[in-house]
């Protein structure tokens, strides 16, 4: 069952970003201190920057440490952002298929308590993360390393899934990640069913959450490449005949 957890995860991860990722070639052309608003693709590219809690296609070399109210936008943005709820409702989709946990059963209350269960346990992760971020101001949005060789890249990015910056722009182990997955993964427990509510099964879903957003991170760091490479493909399939 917690196989099918990461399955979960990265399948919608795989379906939102090969939805957007052909738009992401605009947003990296653009001033990356402006954020997109003015259509469509460009909401569609801010949900998917917002969702993945990445810094847009700013480098770490731009970093600067965000106001108290510039936190709180966010935090309000993550909130609301309707690809957490799309995700919560694919995922609740999978487990209803599943039939997991089996004490739910199926039909429309089934699927109501495991679309509610998902929310609840990323709410909890994200609001909590949050207070504890403003608390020791821990920024953990993503920076793209503006590195070129792919070792060093990738050896940034796993790094990136367990640390934070911080007011200085020094990296250190992220207390308030930390401590968002596992209020998230343990505080479900509470309403879980039988099948899922022990201790060891809330730190499965921890390991699993943890180990998730490390990978998450790798493909965070090549998603504008990737929405680049894309672009230009288009844009030479699009170009007229000389």
């Amino acid at each position: 069952m917690q196989r099918q957890d990461t399955i979960s995860r990265w399948s919608t991860f795989i379906v939102l970003c090969l939805g957007l990722s052909p738009l992401l070639a605009a947003q990296d052309q653009a001033s990356p201190s402006v954020a997109p608003k003015s259509n469509s693709g460009g909401k569609g590219i801010d949900y998917l920057f917002n969702y993945l809690n990445m810094a847009g296609t700013q480098k770490a070399s731009n970093f600067r440490p965000m106001t108290e109210r510039e936190r709180v936008h966010l935090y309000a943005k993550t909130m609301t952002n309707p690809l957490g709820f799309a995700k919560a409702a694919f995922s609740a989709g999978i487990d209803q298929w599943n039939d997991k946990p089996s004490e739910w059963e199926q039909g429309a209350s089934g699927y109501g308590k495991r679309f509610a269960n998902i929310l609840g346990q990323y709410s909890i992760q994200r609001t909590v993360t949050f207070g504890l971020g403003s608390v020791l101001h821990e920024d953990n949005r993503y920076f793209n390393s503006g590195k070129k060789e792919l070792w060093p890249r990738v050896s940034y990015a796993l790094t990136s899934g367990i640390l934070a910056r911080h007011d200085d722009g020094s990296r250190h182990v992220s207390v308030s990640q930390l401590g968002g997955v596992a209020a998230g993964a343990f505080l479900s427990r509470f309403w879980q069913p039988p099948s899922q509510h022990s201790a060891g099964d809330g730190a499965v879903s921890f390991g699993i959450t943890m180990g998730s957003n490390i990978g998450f991170s790798v493909a965070k760091e090549f998603l504008p490449d990737v929405g680049r490479a894309l672009a230009k493909k288009r844009n030479k399939h699009q170009a007229p005949p000389n």
